[in-house]
């Protein structure tokens, strides 16, 4: 598994690396879904405030990436984004060359439309390029751009992080005001969009040097090989070096877009369509699309066969266990329906019945009971001690057999004449007394000097009256 970052966001595997840190394909526990975490790889002041004030950013827009959370754990931050797994526009034409017009032109209407989102929001992008493009997974169907990465870009009026000479941007992208150190403002990000659809239609990034350079010297040229003349005169407005002459909003620019494309010819029927296919390759080991995959538990050791059996518990004995005698029970025959009476040791005597005993049931797994004939312990002869255990009370001498299972017993004061039922060997000691329910002492006392202290307040309260 991989890291927890601040309890929530567990780290999977990284996707992207910029300047200022570095992309992962994180899980969110709380939300239940996969998002990219951008961790901050420095923390000198200079990068932690450009890591807040990008994270600072909030823009709902279908077509712009900002931050939706943050979160920080020891000496690390990190803020988190919708996950987009289509890749960059830089890696689409890098795999399949030039784009179609019509394709370009639907890329560049929804980037105008985030653009236009974020500029109403007073805040310069500054670093619009096509690695900061990215595409929803939409197969060969209608494309979904993402503008992403604002580690660069800065709210109107608030105060420069760099020197005013310092140049701060991607080179080739860059609008000729900012190679002089002018303030960031909107026509800087459109020229780079001109830049973008030039970089789509061509397959390779533009010479924006030279084409600066032309316009200075010769104005606007004609359209470039592979960029059909309506959306040209929509570009050149884009890429004009002065940005007095440059559209001055996204909408403008949207709107002239929008005209064009109505111009453009049809696409050819042979042409290969554009597939934006997912980029991010498939889950490290340990997580599946619903997170991470639980491990199943250990197997369980191996049972004896012979303790997998059914089998019953012994009858609980009430009463310390008896010695184990020395003799060896004869075996017993098939059980004729009479409890088997339980053997006492041979020091002892045979067992004594009690009138206070309950009626014995013998267990099903219990050997069957001797016949009186063959069973050693089995007493014939007549008994003229006290008996033992509860009936220890009973004065009056036992005459005849106490065999049998239908003997007559007589009245606490009378003999017992006639064969009585055995019965199993009961303890003789006394069971312990029941516990009365009531509060242990640690409870008991606090609240009996509570009540003590209670009372002398009120006798004191009395007399004071």
């Amino acid at each position: 598994m991989g890291e927890v970052f601040a309890g929530r966001y567990e780290l999977v595997d990284p996707i992207g690396r910029g300047g200022a840190g570095a992309v992962w394909r994180a899980w969110d526990h709380r939300r239940r879904r996969y998002v990219a975490a951008k961790v901050l790889l420095q923390s000198d002041a200079h990068t932690l405030l450009r890591f807040v004030r990008e994270q600072a950013l909030r823009i709902d827009h279908p077509h712009v990436l900002a931050p939706a959370s943050w979160a920080a754990d020891d000496d690390k931050v990190l803020f988190t984004m919708d996950l987009v797994a289509g890749g960059s526009l830089a890696e689409v034409v890098r795999d399949q060359g030039p784009l179609p017009p019509r394709f370009v032109c639907v890329l560049l209407d929804q980037l105008l439309s985030g653009l236009a989102s974020v500029h109403a929001e007073g805040v310069v992008h500054r670093d619009v390029k096509p690695a900061n493009l990215l595409l929803e997974v939409t197969g060969t169907g209608r494309p979904h751009l993402r503008l992403s990465d604002f580690g660069i870009a800065m709210r109107k009026g608030e105060p420069r992080l760099t020197e005013t000479a310092y140049v701060v941007g991607t080179p080739g992208y860059l609008a000729p005001e900012q190679l002089y150190g002018a303030e960031p403002d909107v026509p800087a990000d459109l020229f780079a969009v001109g830049l973008v659809a030039l970089h789509l239609l061509q397959g390779r990034k533009p010479d924006s040097g030279a084409l600066v350079a032309h316009f200075v010297e010769h104005g606007t040229p004609g359209a470039p090989e592979g960029v059909p003349e309506p959306l040209w005169q929509v570009l050149a407005g884009l890429l004009q070096p002065d940005p007095q002459t440059r559209f001055r909003t996204a909408t403008g620019a949207r709107k002239a877009l929008g005209a064009a494309v109505e111009l453009l010819p049809e696409p050819r029927p042979d042409a290969h369509p554009v597939s934006v296919l997912d980029r991010l390759g498939p889950l490290p080991p340990g997580f599946g699309p619903e997170g991470p995959v639980t491990r199943p538990a250990p197997p369980a050791s191996p049972v004896d066969p012979s303790e997998t059996g059914s089998f019953r518990l012994p009858a609980p004995v009430t009463g310390p266990a008896a010695p184990t005698s020395e003799r060896t029970p004869t075996a017993a025959p098939p059980s004729t329906g009479a409890p088997a009476p339980m053997a006492a040791p041979a020091a002892y005597g045979p067992p004594v019945p009690s009138p206070y005993a309950p009626p014995y049931t013998a267990h099903p797994t219990a050997a069957p009971a001797t016949p009186a004939a063959q069973n050693p312990y089995a007493t014939t002869g007549p008994m003229t001690g006290p008996t033992a255990g509860p009936a220890a009370g009973l004065t009056g001498p036992m005459t005849g057999p106490t065999a049998g299972p239908t003997g007559l017993m007589a009245g606490p004061a009378g003999p017992m004449t006639g064969p009585t039922p055995p019965v199993p060997y009961v303890s003789q000691s006394s069971p312990a007394p029941a516990r009365r329910a009531g509060p242990p002492a640690k409870v008991a006392v606090p609240v009996l000097l509570l009540a003590l202290l209670c009372y002398a307040v009120g006798f004191w309260a009395l007399g004071r009256i």
